[in-house]
């Protein structure tokens, strides 16, 4: 245990889609001493994606060049007294995103025989090139006794680990006979700063082993070796080579080696703790309660809900990203859900509207190309912020234009990624704040429906804290989020919940805290904000939301009987 009159700092770091962070915090005040963001220079340039056939790639050197960063950057701001005060750094990742590695846990694109190979990268979670494989897996999991996707609400999806590794051994011998073991982002990080020589030595963590990868306590470990050989004989050994025990994250995974304590900066009796995924770090970050949703909302959403395993039980809720006891909070039930889509349909619509200005404006001959440059720069940061204000104002009714919020595949409730997004009820008087206001209220009708599911399986929720970029940044979709939902939505004061709950983490796996709920008490920021739900619009909302459930039922049923007959060309 701390003694108070000691200095105590931990690391926390959050890597995103787009970019990873890292925080220092003080472990005894929970102040934030310092912060730094490294955004990924190749995932910038569009290298290795290929948005068209929903391929995302992301290189290691990404990762590893953005660790060193942060953290040197971090520590500079912070002092050389906090410097030699750090204890612990604990790492959260996005999910399920993997990597093929060799036998000494190297992923195989940092071998320059791989180093522009996309399927020897990380298989980024928005990645949906493996939804054949999904499917077999779901239609596989039929033939057993034992029903090895009950935890993860009864579907397989594309984002996820197995699914991921089989499109890429069918897809690639090179990588296939070059891989020992394929190993999430979350649990390659930890081998990393730890100095790991050994692919077999990785320690991998309860959160994405239970959600992503089909680990379940109750089946002593992975589906056995006949569930993924006899699903295609490609995939013989691969369990084997992972079987072995899984962590919660407020256990170390080592001590800092020397060779990444030097390049930091650090002593080698610095901890570091087994690594999670960032929603689930940034629900202990947002100081989550039993039964309340943490909607962790960026790119996409992670819904995040735990609860005493008394209450649940033998209890599994059908069509979530899985329920695992520990995955989030040590000694509670973990359940996670989500939406493929949400941020990311506000980007694409932004990037949309840009699209006149980026491809016209450097043609002008009114102005000249530096000029143009800035104006499209200027223009496009301040898009979505002018899309919020407008929408805001924009009068609707019954009838107003409707949005399906499936732009990315449906993630929950029942996972699926082919599924499409639509948009209902143009005319010629639909301007842009029309049809974003539209979006945003498909992307809270999509929120209301885990809910809704969660409910309806026998799981309550007594109300929402939000955390994330768009939490933070957008009043308008915050007020929408309850007005849709019919319940109030708290605002976590954090600007890096996840970070935040990483250090957390770290401070539990340092010895600084007994346990995380006593880390995120004496760590945890508060909330700054509620927003609560306006009665005059509760009406209008439900109605629309009938609305909204007739038109998802239409595409879906559209779109199975497109797959079932294909049209010939």
């Amino acid at each position: 245990m701390m003694k108070m009159d000691e200095k105590h700092y931990v690391i926390g770091v959050d890597y995103g889609t787009d970019s990873v962070r890292a925080i220092i915090v003080d472990a005894i005040s929970g102040v934030e001493v310092a912060s730094s963001t490294f955004s990924y220079p190749r995932w910038k340039e569009g290298l290795y994606c290929n948005a068209t056939t929903n391929q995302f790639r992301q290189h290691p050197l990404d990762y590893v060049e953005g660790l060193e960063n942060t953290i040197t950057d971090c520590l500079r701001l912070a002092g050389a007294s906090v410097q030699q005060n750090i204890r612990a750094i604990s790492i959260d990742t996005t999910g399920s995103t993997p990597v093929a590695v060799d036998a000494a846990g190297i992923p195989l694109a940092l071998h320059p025989a791989f180093q522009e190979n996309p399927n020897a990268m990380f298989v980024l979670w928005k990645d949906h090139t493996s939804v054949q494989e999904a499917a077999e897996i779901n239609a596989h999991a039929q033939h057993f006794e034992t029903n090895y996707l009950q935890y993860v609400g009864g579907i397989y999806s594309s984002e996820w680990f197995w699914a991921k590794l089989l499109h890429v051994l069918r897809e690639d011998p090179a990588v296939r006979d070059a891989s020992y073991t394929w190993v999430e982002h979350c649990d390659w990080m930890p081998f990393l700063l730890t100095g790991g020589k050994n692919a077999s030595e990785i320690k991998r963590n309860i959160c994405s082993a239970g959600h992503k990868a089909l680990w379940a306590e109750e089946f002593g470990g992975f589906p056995p070796e006949d569930f993924f050989a006899s699903l295609d004989p490609l995939l013989a050994g691969f369990a084997a080579r992972m079987q072995g025990p899984v962590y919660t994250s407020d256990k170390p995974a080592g001590q800092l080696c020397q060779k990444w304590a030097e390049r930091l900066g650090l002593s080698t009796d610095v901890l570091v703790g087994i690594g999670a995924m960032d929603a689930h770090m940034g629900a202990v970050g947002g100081e989550i309660e039993p039964f309340y949703l943490s909607k962790v909302m960026g790119t996409s959403t992670c819904d995040m809900l735990v609860a005493p395993t008394q209450t649940i039980g033998n209890m599994t809720v059908k069509g979530i990203c899985g329920q695992v006891n520990g995955s989030i909070i040590p000694g509670l039930i973990g359940m996670e859900a989500g939406q493929s889509a949400f941020g990311d349909i506000y980007a694409w619509f932004a990037k949309l509207l840009a699209w006149p200005l980026q491809n016209l404006l450097k043609q002008s001959e009114l102005i000249d190309a530096d000029t143009a440059t800035k104006l499209v720069k200027e223009a496009s940061e301040r898009m979505l912020s002018v899309l919020n204000q407008q929408a805001a104002q924009v009068p609707f009714d019954i009838n107003s234009e409707l949005a399906i919020d499936w732009f990315n595949g449906r993630r929950t409730p029942d996972a699926n990624q082919t599924l499409k997004g639509a948009i209902q009820n143009l005319s010629l008087g639909s301007d842009a704040p029309r049809v974003f206001r539209a979006l945003v209220e498909a992307t809270c009708f999509g929120a209301k429906k885990i809910i809704d599911r969660f409910v309806e399986e026998g799981v309550p929720v007594k109300g929402l804290i939000g955390v994330g970029g768009v939490a933070k940044k957008s009043p308008f979709i915050m007020q929408m989020m309850a007005d849709v939902t019919g319940m109030p939505i708290k605002i976590h004061k954090s600007e890096q919940t996840c970070a935040l709950g990483a250090a957390m983490f770290a401070a539990t796996v340092a010895g600084l805290y007994p346990s995380v709920q006593d880390a995120m008490q004496a760590i945890g920021q508060g909330f700054d904000k509620e927003y609560y739900p306006d009665p005059q619009k509760t009406e209008l909302f439900a109605a629309r939301y009938q609305k909204y459930n007739e038109l998802c039922r239409y595409v879906e049923f559209s779109h199975s009987v497109e797959v079932e007959t294909p049209v010939s060309t």
